[in-house]
């Protein structure tokens, strides 16, 4: 699937929910990693869930559309060295919206005022019971990234084209917790893409596909 730049826009604005779901009621049946077992065994972990957002950050180039990725710090006590979205908890009296902003500064130096809001898609619950909220936005081009190194160790892009292909996300599992635990894997290169930002990215795939 190849989009261009108005292509996109056009896309997100016809398919992306406009409104974030709210704090009380995010959402009744929420989409994870549980939702990819194939017997339906897997354990969803209870409510309450602790909210958090995270941007989807994509930029259009003269070679096309790009999504920004970073790679956590190797010291991080959680998730350490995995392949992420730019985002975090989301704190009282904030927006996913402004959460995945602030985040998204405080990790990477993009200004908020360099993106443009698109939309959200359906939130994603992981394992560890965070209910995640996808803020799309669309990056001006000139704008400078600056990774904190108590965050994150690297930058980098990937097109978004790469993503659009169904074929390259492999369904895979794991034993966590004394469970087997199902995930999405995509393979970039020689890094890997997976658990709750691989989920995330396919269902924009699934989203935005025609």
């Amino acid at each position: 699937m190849s989009l261009d730049r108005a292509g996109f826009l056009a896309l997100c604005a016809e398919r992306l929910s406009q409104s974030a779901p709210g704090p009380d009621d995010p959402t009744s049946n929420p989409r994870g990693d549980h939702s990819l077992d194939p017997d339906g065994s897997a354990v969803v972990p209870p409510p309450p869930h602790r909210r958090a957002a995270v941007l989807v950050p994509v930029v259009a180039r003269a070679g096309g559309l790009f999504l920004v990725l970073t790679q956590r710090a190797a010291h991080l006590r959680d998730h350490s060295g995995q392949i992420a979205l730019p985002g975090g908890k989301i704190e009282p009296n904030e927006t996913p919206h402004d959460a995945a902003l602030r985040e998204a500064f405080e990790e990477i130096g993009l200004a908020p005022e360099a993106v443009r809001p698109l939309g959200y898609l359906d939130p994603y619950l992981s394992g560890t019971g965070f209910l995640v909220t996808p803020v799309i936005g669309l990056v001006d081009p000139e704008a400078g990234l600056r990774p904190n190194p108590e965050e994150v160790a690297d930058v980098f892009e990937v097109p978004l084209a790469f993503l659009m292909e169904a074929a390259r996300y492999q369904l895979r599992s794991k034993e966590w917790q004394g469970r087997l635990r199902y995930f999405y894997a995509l393979p970039f290169g020689e890094r890997l893409i997976w658990g709750v930002t691989a989920g995330i990215l396919h269902n924009l795939r699934e989203r935005l596909a025609r």
